[in-house]
């Protein structure tokens, strides 16, 4: 049976470290990249206790660097083959919209929307010539719909829904596919040490501090029902293994309720639902 190579951002932790090893069970060679090879050792922990450390290979590649880049079309060169893709690497933006800098605005974009298009754009030209391969981008609940104090996340995840949209449509005729995984909320480092609050927010001096610590006690309280991300990994290597995948795969629980219920209600009623959620009745009928 022909080998297939699969080619996965951010591998160090959480959904992407999973992925690497799920893909790899499934005999994929991974081709696991993450900023820092020296972050490299919960991968390869979890790669020798499932027994997959030969259909692994651990690459440096910073997505946001165009260097980094530039070696990674060297070394997909060397394969005869690429296809899947996972634009996994990202982190989360925090902080409210008038105190959170256009440089933490920019450095979301830079990581999660502009570090995708970049490696995509690294991919599509074998992807092309090879007439068939898949991508995945990792979008978010946050990508259809928009929660306060995360207005940096939320936006990059809306615009890798456009982007992935217009990809899908341009890459079809050509034989390649392009889905989405539309995670909830899993236990991942991306809501503790991936998430970045900007740091007046955090200031009890900010307009916004009161508003802030509500939202951080809601995400607190929830957090015990995060699920597994290894439902997230298991749910990729499905949608890899596809012959033909659909656009879009919301994961999680309550996740596809959610989605359906914002574009079912009124603006009004959907409003009234978060904010009673996440402030009481403070801002009702202001």
């Amino acid at each position: 049976m022909e080998k297939k190579y699969a080619l996965i951002t951010g591998c160090s932790s959480g959904f992407g470290a999973l992925m690497a090893i799920e893909l790899a069970k499934n005999s994929f060679h991974v081709l696991a990249t993450m900023r820092s090879t020296n972050k490299a050792d919960l991968l390869m922990e979890l790669a020798n206790r499932e027994g997959v450390q030969s259909h692994l290979s651990i690459h440096e590649l910073d997505v946001t660097s165009s260097h980094s880049i530039e070696n990674l079309k060297g070394l997909l060169q060397q394969l005869p083959s690429v296809d899947v893709l996972i634009n996994n690497a990202g982190y989360a933006g925090a902080g409210f919209a008038e105190e959170v800098p256009l440089d933490e605005y920019r450095a979301q974009f830079e990581t999660n929307v502009f570090g995708t298009i970049a490696v995509t754009q690294a991919v599509l030209p074998f992807m092309r010539a090879q007439r068939k391969g898949t991508i995945i981008n990792m979008s978010s609940i946050s990508g259809r719909a928009g929660f306060p104090g995360l207005s940096p996340y939320a936006a990059s995840k809306f615009a890798i829904e456009g982007w992935s949209e217009s990809l899908r449509l341009e890459m079809k005729p050509f034989g390649v596919h392009v889905a989405m995984l539309e995670p909830g909320s899993f236990k991942t480092s991306i809501w503790s040490t991936g998430k970045k609050i900007t740091e007046k927010s955090l200031r009890k001096d900010s307009p916004y501090y009161v508003y802030m610590t509500k939202i951080q006690d809601y995400l607190d309280k929830s957090e015990p029902n995060y699920e597994d991300p290894i439902i997230v990994a298991k749910k990729a290597v499905s949608i890899a293994l596809k012959k033909k995948p659909t656009l879009r795969y919301p994961v999680g629980k309550g996740v596809k309720t959610r989605i359906s219920l914002k574009n079912l209600l009124s603006w009004k009623s959907w409003e009234n639902i978060i904010l009673k959620k996440l402030y009481k009745n403070y801002f009702i009928n202001k």
